[in-house]
């Protein structure tokens, strides 16, 4: 039968799946609801920083100020100055974007839940809003984006926020400055083990395991470095870790290759869905609130294409919101599971997506944060992950901890474009962390360095 549909055909042209009847089923609806919720607060946002503006100029001084609005009520003010300043034309100026150098644009991302806000922007239609015509390319593995890029296949694309780093410092390839500008996701990751292995729950019985991690300048594999170094293993001796594109770790811990992975989701749940492993350890027991994957391109598509850059900020910042708000989740499953992007159950995302899943042990865990997406690119995060290179003998020498991390992780950018979009940005871009109940000051990077007993070459 053909899948071909009459646009003659009532329910064709009323969008019968819709309560609504204007879009083709309830997914488009509320998709449509959260861009004219957007728009709305994005307008509301421009009205009250101009209206901000014009009050601070005419009344400098803040107790004047305060004083005029108390006596007569913001409302008023504002009706009252608009008599003589034109804030409709101010508003149009504010709204007014650069024309964008470049409307096509290739990027590249895995098939991983990390990736959700730059994925559904693509359905949901983000990309769309800003003028961009954006073509999404599913990537074999985590060298092959990094090749993408530095050949200038890809405009943007799906990082493991480690990889801008080391791309930048030429470890692994050669050197080319790459930026992040957001996170896209924290937490979502875990350590999953064969089902033989439930009765080796503590990692000082792991001696000669062998363990997957999707790259080696990835957060997984610090992670899970820190994590079996916290249990007294070595983790360069006493375990084996292979590099496996995360699609390939499943099929890979049912074969027996090996006994567990640190991976990104969906695949830590689909390895329980298929009843080969269990999940022994969410990431965010190791580290509440860490960062993963990022959403990033070169220093040179920014300064060629800086309206560009500006519009796709824009919506994968406005997807992060929306990914950030968990009445949402249900929703991006559906729309990041079909086959040209994740390709799984919807099922096996929602459960990581809302933290409502099964642990493969025989229970039914609620955690509502195992996954989340704030956007913000923190200075603190990269210092961290540079130290970790430092500690297993990825970056040797003297690091300029503050330069590298300031120069790669674009949060002075961040900061701007999400007060634009309404979006609450930390006025800082240090803070301090709890990892396995060890504080990391990015202050004090060396000295943190120095203070673990296993690691491949001296702080």
């Amino acid at each position: 039968m053909s899948a071909f549909k009459n646009p003659f055909d009532p329910d064709v042209r009323l969008g019968a799946g819709c309560s609504c009847g204007r879009h083709r089923d309830e997914a488009e609806h509320a998709a449509a609801q959260q861009s004219d919720s957007l728009d709305n607060s994005i307008e509301s946002l421009n009205r009250r920083v101009i209206q901000s503006a014009v009050m601070r100029a005419l009344f400098p001084h803040d107790e004047t100020r305060r004083r005029f609005l108390r006596a007569v009520g913001a409302s008023t003010a504002a009706a009252a100055i608009s008599q003589f300043i034109p804030f409709g034309a101010l508003e149009a100026m504010a709204q007014e974007k650069g024309t964008l150098e470049k409307k096509e644009l290739d990027i590249g991302f895995i098939a991983i839940t990390c990736a959700s806000p730059l994925i559904m922007a693509d359905p949901l239609g983000f990309y769309r809003k800003e003028g961009l015509s954006v073509r999404l390319h599913k990537t074999a593995g985590w060298a092959l984006i990094r090749d993408k890029m530095l050949n200038k296949e890809y405009d943007a694309t799906h990082f493991l926020s480690p990889m801008p780093l080391a791309t930048s410092l030429g470890l692994g390839s050669v050197a080319a400055p790459m930026r992040v500008a957001t996170i896209q996701n924290i937490n979502g990751q875990a350590i999953t083990l064969h089902l033989k292995h439930k009765d080796k729950r503590n990692p000082r019985q792991w001696k000669g395991f062998k363990f997957a991690v999707p790259f080696e300048y990835s957060m997984h594999n610090f992670l899970l470095r820190y994590y079996v170094a916290e249990h007294g293993l070595d983790p360069d001796t006493d375990i084996q870790i292979r590099v496996t594109p995360p699609p390939e770790m499943v099929a890979n811990l049912r074969a027996g290759n090996i006994d567990g992975f640190l991976g990104p989701d969906p695949f830590n749940q689909r390895a329980v869905y298929d009843e080969v492993g269990f999940i022994h350890i969410l990431s965010k027991d190791i580290w509440d609130g860490h960062p993963c994957c990022a959403f990033g391109t070169s220093e040179a598509f920014i300064r060629e294409n800086p309206n560009t850059f500006a519009a796709l900020y824009r919506a994968v910042l406005n997807a992060a919101q929306m990914a950030r708000d968990p009445k949402n989740r249900s929703l991006i499953a559906e729309s990041i599971a079909p086959a040209n992007y994740l390709n799984q159950p919807v099922t096996v995302i929602e459960q990581v997506l809302t933290g409502r899943f099964a642990d493969g042990l025989g229970k039914v865990q609620n955690v509502p944060d195992r996954a989340d997406f704030d956007p913000f690119p923190w200075h603190s995060m990269a210092v961290w992950m540079l130290t970790q290179m430092k500690r297993w003998g990825y970056l040797k020498g003297d690091v300029n901890y503050k330069q590298i991390a300031e120069q790669v992780f674009l949060a002075t950018d961040a900061r701007k474009h999400m007060a634009e979009l309404g979006m609450e940005a930390p006025k800082t871009s240090y803070a301090k962390a709890v990892i396995m109940g060890k504080e990391f000051d990015p202050s004090a990077p060396e000295k943190y360095l120095a203070s673990f007993p296993i690691k491949k070459v001296a702080a």
